[in-house]
Formats: C-alpha cells, sequence, structure tokens
C-alpha cells in the first residue's frame, strides 16, 4: 500500500529540512518538498539535491514573480493598502500567493496534508493556515512548531544535531542572526537588538536592499513613470512587466536610501513586535501611483478609497486573503482606477521621493479654475450662499447656545 503524501512549504533553510525526516518518521508520510520563488533572490541551485538528502520523495521550484506581482502586490498597490501607516504587506501579500501554489501541488499530487514551517507565535501560522482553510477545506494542516509533544526540537542546535542523526550532514550553522523574509517586494528583519525598542538599528549590519540615506549619492535622480488604470507601463520611458519594473525600482531605491521603515506593529496574536522593513522599489511604486491619484480622483471617492485601503490592509495582514470581502473591496478598487492614467516624475534624492510633475489626459485639475483670476466656471459671488448654507448647522447650534446662555444669566 502507498504512503500517504504530505506538501512541504520548503525554504532550504534548517527548520525546513529537519522537517522532512521528522514528517517520515512521526506520520509515516511520503513528504514532496515544494519550494515556492517570490522573487527572494536567495540561491536555489542544490536544493533538489538537499531536499532528496533529507528524504523528500519530490521537490517542485515554482517561480510565481509574475503572478504575485500582477494578481497580489498590485491590487493592493491600486488600494493603497499600508497597515498602521507603515507596513507595505511584504511577507502578507506573498502568503496567500504561495498558498495557492501549495494547494495546486497538493492536488496534482493527491495529498492528504499541507506542512508549514511558521512559528507558533508569529502571523505567518493564520496567513498560511485560512488560505489553506478556504481553497483546500478537506486538506490537513501540520504546523511542527505548534506540536510540542512531537516536535521536540527547541534550538538550531537541536535542529543540527537531529538532522545528523538522520544522515544529513548540511552547511548549517548554529549562529543566530537576524529573522528574515525576502521577496520581490521587501526584506523584513526581526530579532537580535530590534527586539528592544529603545535600541537604534545597526543598519550596516541589517540593511540588504538598500543604503542608509547619508550613504546616499549628493546628486538627486529623476524618474519618470507612466500607469494605465493604475498599473505601472513604463519606466523612464522603457516598457516593461510589473515585476521588471519593482527589480528596477528595487535597485534605484536601494542606491538612494528610500523604503526603510522601522516600525513597532500589533501582531494578529495580539502582541507587539519590532521589525525593520526595506521595501525601496515599493516605497517608489506606491507614492508615484498616489501622485497620479491625486490628479483624476474626485474628492468623495478619494476619501472613501483611503478608508477602503485600510481595510483591505488589514484584512490582508490577518490572512485573509481568499474571502467575499477581499474581492468586494478590490472589485471597489478596480472602478477607482479606470481613468488613473498618466505620467508621473519624481527625484530620488536621500531617502526621499519628490514630486517633479504629473499629467493625465483625465486629470481634474483646471488651471484657470484654480487661478486666483475669475474665470467662466467659477463666480466668486456664488460662494456667500454656499458658506450661509454649509455654516448653517453650525450657525443655529450656536445661536441656540446663546439662546440658553441668556436664560441662565436672567435666572439668576
Amino acid at each position: 500500500m502507498s504512503k500517504e503524501k504530505v506538501v512541504l512549504a520548503y525554504s532550504g533553510g534548517l527548520d525546513t529540512t529537519a522537517v522532512i525526516p521528522w514528517l517520515k518518521e512521526t506520520f509515516g508520510y511520503d513528504v514532496i518538498c515544494c519550494c515556492v520563488d517570490c522573487g527572494q533572490g536567495e540561491e536555489l541551485e542544490g536544493l533538489d539535491e538537499r531536499a532528496k538528502l533529507s528524504g523528500a520523495s519530490k521537490l517542485y521550484i515554482e517561480n510565481i514573480v509574475d503572478d504575485f506581482s500582477e494578481n497580489f502586490i498590485m491590487p493592493c498597490v491600486k488600494a493603497g493598502a499600508v497597515y498602521e501607516n507603515k507596513y507595505l504587506l511584504g511577507t502578507a501579500m506573498a502568503r496567500p500567493a504561495i498558498v495557492k501554489k501549495l494547494v495546486e501541488i497538493a492536488r496534482k499530487e493527491g495529498a492528504v496534508a499541507i506542512c508549514h514551517g511558521a512559528t507558533g507565535k508569529g502571523n505567518d501560522q493564520i496567513r498560511f493556515e485560512l488560505g489553506i482553510k478556504a481553497l483546500a477545506p478537506d486538506i490537513k494542516v501540520i504546523a511542527p512548531w505548534r506540536m510540542t509533544d512531537l516536535w521536540t526540537m527547541q534550538s538550531r542546535e537541536d535542529e543540527i544535531e537531529y538532522c545528523k542523526k538522520h544522515g544529513i550532514n548540511l552547511p548549517f550553522d548554529t549562529k543566530h542572526s537576524y529573522s528574515r523574509d525576502r521577496n520581490l517586494w521587501h526584506i523584513s528583519h526581526e530579532g537580535l537588538e530590534l527586539e528592544d525598542p529603545s535600541v537604534e538599528p545597526n543598519y550596516d549590519d541589517l540593511l540588504m536592499l538598500t543604503v542608509p540615506p547619508e550613504k546616499a549619492p549628493d546628486e538627486p535622480e529623476y524618474v519618470t513613470m507612466t500607469f494605465e488604470a493604475g498599473v505601472p507601463k513604463t519606466l523612464n520611458g522603457k516598457e516593461m512587466k510589473v515585476s521588471e519594473i519593482i527589480t528596477e525600482l528595487n535597485k534605484l531605491g536601494g542606491k538612494h536610501g528610500i523604503g526603510i521603515i522601522d516600525i513597532v506593529e500589533n501582531r494578529v496574536v495580539g502582541m507587539k513586535s519590532r521589525g525593520v522593513y526595506e521595501t525601496p522599489g515599493g516605497t517608489i511604486l506606491m507614492e508615484a501611483h498616489k501622485q497620479l491619484e491625486e490628479l483624476v480622483l474626485d474628492r468623495a471617492t478619494y476619501e472613501v478609497k483611503k478608508e477602503m485601503g485600510n481595510k483591505l490592509a488589514q484584512v490582508v495582514y490577518e490572512g485573509k486573503w481568499f474571502t467575499p470581502l477581499r474581492e468586494a473591496i478590490q472589485a471597489f478598487v478596480e472602478v477607482t482606477q479606470q481613468y488613473v492614467t498618466g505620467e508621473v516624475k519624481f527625484k530620488l534624492y536621500k531617502g526621499n521621493i519628490i514630486k517633479a510633475g504629473e499629467t493625465s489626459p483625465y486629470s481634474l485639475y483646471s488651471e484657470s479654475l484654480a487661478s486666483f483670476t475669475t474665470g467662466d466656471l467659477y463666480d466668486h459671488h456664488d460662494a456667500d450662499g454656499f458658506i450661509t448654507l454649509f455654516g448653517l448647522p453650525l450657525k443655529v447650534r450656536a445661536m441656540k447656545m446663546l439662546e440658553l446662555q441668556n436664560q441662565k444669566e436672567n435666572q439668576k
């Protein structure tokens, strides 16, 4: 009788490598590793050998960079989704994209379970498991780090020892470094000195995509971008797909010290955690998109869209990508984007993105209206009646308060 299969979300790191023999030993599963490439830029060569050496029967390396860029990143950019005013959702957006691929492989292989290596304290366990519940409610989830009765390893040393016992001698080291998550959109850093919010980050040791603003060039650099219906189409005159534009913006932003965020955020599980995020290209893309929206969105739409953007950020952060609410918010945002077309120009300088002009065929900005000379559409006298009506509730209330005050004084 053939063994039941489990699909393991595999990074090639120590944690998920140790999970392979553990799954076989604990559950008797046939382990199929799936490494989902979201543009993490890590060396994917040698993973096949490592997974097989560790006892996996098969390894899938799935590149989803374009799917991630177009179907997960761009809906959040269009919405202006930023969690707690700072975090551009780099990890949160990637998890549902990864889950979609894991479920696809699990279906293809006829697997009964999916295993992930997220810890029991973080947000990722929620994002992975809510995604699996939504897409494959019949598939079992295995989270070793929460199974403390079965998963007894507490440290990297324990895991290395466990691997050695199972004949897996790999070049893993025991030194503790920052806990990082990387993809096309960002790199997150947690751990070490960042665990104390009173300590300044050691940026020289920490940063991987970006230079600190002090070390950025002394000369600004101009950048021009065009958008069609909210989607970036060209960068400095060159037409590229979204993933290529983000890659180029990462280089430009990294060079000029753009997009370094130090945040104490509220995790879904109820605790605060401190992290540093590098999102050079994403910060530029979000800012450029917002720059164009200023020209083309009317006030009322812009107001509601801001609320929807905040709501989407919360929904995505909490792992609720595969929900009717996310679909509904995205549908609203798509309608707002149909005229977000045009060109924006800005300059990058020591951590700053400085506007340098914008144009759109759908611009609602009217020079004759905005200038201080009277245009045909605007008669200054019209403001009299408008202010009277607009201020009427204020005036009525003030009159009432005055009347009550006078009554009180008359009674004295």
